[in-house]
Parts: structure tokens; C-alpha cells; sequence
């Protein structure tokens, strides 16, 4: 039995205009407050990684002295210094980061608008199933932002960044190349760590098994390779770091299937 009475096409329009509006409604309030604090979204989170005092690069160097390589992994400085040479660089570039910011931090009220929208389209049922979403959803993505702040950024940043050719070649990054490097891993990697809800609520629905993914699991090494080459810059160390999450939530999805078949 579903939970309203039918509706038409245009209908249903009519509301999912309004999930939206509301929705881009969030993240533009959001992105304007990142607008304002932008001493605190660029000084202390988005250019953070760039210095040596970052708690990964921090983690990194204690965990070094513990093997006993001693500082061999400890950064000492920074290894660019970023530059901008378009008039409208910084501006342009405070409007990305905002609006990237404002998407983040309103992702858990986007989830919350897409289920007011399909919950009550749903069977009991299918609700039963479907519940969890807005905090599950949210978790893995926060989850995979952070994977790549704190994890794959400063990693790529740092070999980005130190890497030359030759000694006479000095690394002077533009604001809008480090941004777009940034923004591009976090967002990324929240998305894709969306894969075990995506794999629950298919199972669910009959559309996976675990002998299906079993099947296609050297496929999916093979995309998550192509996959991390796209989202990240081309460099083999970055495209490791992110296949490797890849491949374990590809595992994972299939422990998630199997579990839901079971059920």
C-alpha cells in the first residue's frame, strides 16, 4: 500500500521544483557564510595542507622517528608558494571555494530533501528499507571528504609540489590550479564513498547479488584505477591512494550485498 494517493506528472514536478529550490537555497546560504568567514575556510582549512605544520604531515613524521628512519619523512617547509596572475583570480576563486564549501556542509539537508521527495512515493516496505538514508548517506560522505583532506590532498600537494625537473625550475603554483586540485579530491571521494548506500538499497531492490559483483571483480579494479585517474591529477601516487579505498568499498559492498540477501 503507498503512502499518498496518486498524483500527476506535473504534479510531481511541482514538488520536486520545491525540493529543489529548497535545497540550492542551503547550500547558497551556506556558501554566503563561507563567503564571509573566508579567513577561516582559506587560512585554516583550503591552505592548511600546503604547510608543514599540517597533522598529517605531523602524524607522518612521528610515525617515521617510530621506524626509525628519522626525519625521512618529516616536512620541514613548504614546498611552493602559491601565486595569482589573473586579475580575477582570488575573487573567482573565493566563489568556487564558497560554493564547494556551501555543497559539503549542506549535503546532509540535500539527502534530507531527495528522501521528502521519494518517501512518500515509496510502498511500506520499500520506506522500511530506505530508512537511515539521510544519516548513513551523510556519514560515508563526510567520511570520504575527509579521506581526501587529510589523506590524499596533502599527500598529492606535497609530491606535486616539491617535484622538479631540475634545480633551476622553481614551483610557483597558481591559486586557482591548488584549488581546483583541493576541491576536486575532497568532493570527489565523498561521492564515491556513497558506493556500500548505493550497493544496499540495488541489493535490496534485486538489482545486485553477490555473486554478480564476485563476477565483475576484476572489473571493478580495472575502474577503480580509471576512475582515480580521472579525480585526481596525473600522478600514480594520488590514483593509488584513491583506487585502494575503491577496491576495500568495493569489498565491502559485497560483505553489504551478500548480508542483504541473507535478510
Amino acid at each position: 500500500m503507498k503512502q499518498e494517493k496518486e498524483m500527476s506528472f506535473l504534479d510531481h514536478l511541482e514538488i520536486f521544483r520545491w525540493h529543489m529550490i529548497r535545497s540550492i537555497i542551503s547550500i547558497l546560504l551556506f556558501a554566503i557564510l563561507a563567503f564571509i568567514f573566508k579567513d577561516i575556510v582559506f587560512d585554516d582549512i583550503l591552505l592548511a595542507p600546503k604547510e608543514p605544520d599540517f597533522i598529517t604531515y605531523k602524524m607522518l613524521c612521528d610515525f617515521s622517528r617510530y621506524l626509525g628512519f628519522s626525519d625521512f619523512f618529516c616536512f620541514v617547509k613548504s614546498p611552493f608558494t602559491l601565486i595569482n596572475i589573473n586579475m580575477s583570480g582570488q575573487f573567482y576563486s573565493h566563489i568556487i571555494v564558497s560554493l564547494i564549501a556551501g555543497f559539503i556542509v549542506a549535503f546532509p539537508y540535500i539527502l534530507f530533501e531527495i528522501w521528502k521527495f521519494v518517501g512518500p512515493a515509496l510502498y511500506d516496505k520499500e520506506s522500511r528499507i530506505a530508512r537511515g538514508i539521510v544519516f548513513f548517506g551523510s556519514f560515508l560522505f563526510v567520511t570520504g571528504v575527509c579521506f581526501g583532506y587529510y589523506i590524499i590532498s596533502p599527500l598529492t600537494i606535497n609530491f606535486l609540489g616539491s617535484y622538479q625537473v631540475s634545480d633551476l625550475v622553481i614551483n610557483q603554483i597558481s591559486l586557482s590550479s591548488f584549488v581546483t586540485t583541493i576541491s576536486t579530491l575532497c568532493l570527489a571521494n565523498g561521492l564515491v564513498f556513497e558506493l556500500p548506500m548505493l550497493v544496499y538499497f540495488l541489493a535490496k531492490l534485486g538489482f545486485l547479488t553477490p555473486d554478480l559483483m564476485r563476477r565483475f571483480r576484476k572489473h571493478s579494479m580495472v575502474g577503480a584505477l580509471i576512475l582515480s585517474a580521472i579525480i585526481t591529477p596525473p600522478d600514480i601516487m594520488s590514483q593509488i591512494l584513491v583506487s585502494l579505498p575503491l577496491l576495500i568499498l568495493y569489498e565491502i559492498s559485497i560483505k553489504i550485498c551478500s548480508f542483504v540477501i541473507k535478510k
